[in-house]
């Protein structure tokens, strides 16, 4: 069975950056499409970026536009998210996802690692 497993989070100042890296591991990887995800404490799963294995096509959602960049290192079986110019939020837990197409909606994903906290602090 195939597992996925965040890494990278932590506390980071106002405007800083982080790179979050999710490395899958077990049986044959069937999955294309690799995402993030984002769920802050009270609040519903929602979609940060997504990008295809083969390809390496990427989407993002447009809050993320020009600071946010996913990517993947197919030796390694990885995907990478680079946050830049975080915004002071309340601690916000960053999820792995895999599934077959690139789509903006959690129920498009059928394999989730357990999440990789991230704070900012002002």
């Amino acid at each position: 069975q195939v597992q996925l497993v965040e890494s990278g989070g932590g506390l980071v100042q106002a405007g800083g950056s982080l790179r979050l890296s999710c490395a899958a591991s077990g049986r044959t990887f069937c999955r294309d499409a690799m995402g993030w995800f984002r769920q802050p404490p009270g609040k519903e799963r929602e979609f940060v970026a997504a990008i295809t294995w083969t390809a390496g096509l990427n989407y993002y959602a447009d809050s993320v536009k020009g600071r946010f960049t996913i990517s993947r290192e197919k030796a390694k079986n990885t995907v990478y998210l680079q946050i830049n110019r975080l915004n002071p939020e309340v601690t916000t837990v960053y999820y792995c996802a895999g599934g077959r197409i690139a789509r903006d909606r959690a129920e498009s994903y059928d394999l989730w690692g357990q999440g990789t906290q991230v704070t900012v602090s002002s």
